[in-house]
C-alpha cells in the first residue's frame, strides 16, 4: 500500500461533497460496520460523468476508497464507469491491507446504485437520454488580442486585462 497517497486521499478528500441537483445518486449501506456511501453524478452530453461526488460516514479507508473512485470515474461514460473494477481501485493505492479489502467493493455498489438511479430515471423520462446526445466539445480557447498600452502623462503604461 502506498501510505503516502492514502494520507494525501484522506486529508484532502477529493470529491467530499454533497452535490446540489444531482442528475442521480446512489447510497450504500455496509451491514458489516455500519459505513455509509453514497455518490452524486451529473451526467452530460454522451453520458459523460461530468461531475462526480460522495458523501461517507466511514473512516480514512472509506474516505481514500471513494476518492479514488471520483478520480477513476470522472469524465468517463456511465458505461466506462460501470466497468470500474476493484483491481483498479486496489492498483490505484497500490494495494490496500488484507482486512481492508473490502473497501473497493463497498464504494464500487455505491457508484452502481448511481449509476442503475441514472438509467431507471431515464426509463421514467425524467432525466434526458444523455447517450442519445452527442458529447460535447470544448470549443478551443482563441487567444485575446493583446491590450493597447500607451504612455500616460506621467510615463506609466497601464495594460487593460480582460
Amino acid at each position: 500500500m502506498n501510505f503516502e497517497k492514502f494520507q494525501k486521499l484522506v486529508e484532502e478528500r477529493t470529491g467530499f461533497r454533497t452535490m446540489e441537483n444531482p442528475t442521480a445518486s446512489g447510497e450504500y449501506l455496509s451491514d458489516s460496520c455500519g459505513d455509509m456511501y453514497n455518490f452524486f453524478l451529473k451526467i452530460g452530453p454522451g453520458a459523460i460523468i461530468q461531475d462526480i461526488s460522495y458523501f461517507t460516514t466511514g473512516c480514512g479507508f472509506g474516505t481514500a476508497t471513494c476518492s479514488l473512485v471520483v478520480d477513476l470515474a470522472r469524465g468517463k461514460t456511465v458505461d466506462e464507469a460501470e466497468k470500474i473494477s476493484e483491481d483498479q481501485v486496489i492498483a490505484a493505492l497500490d494495494g490496500y491491507p488484507e482486512k481492508k479489502r473490502d473497501y473497493p467493493q463497498r464504494a464500487l455498489e455505491a457508484l452502481q446504485v448511481a449509476l442503475d438511479d441514472y438509467r431507471q430515471k431515464v426509463s421514467a423520462g425524467s432525466v434526458p437520454d444523455f447517450a442519445a446526445l452527442p458529447p460535447e466539445r470544448t470549443p478551443a480557447a482563441k487567444p485575446e488580442a493583446p491590450a493597447a498600452a500607451a504612455p500616460s502623462a506621467d510615463g506609466k503604461i497601464l495594460i487593460k486585462l480582460h
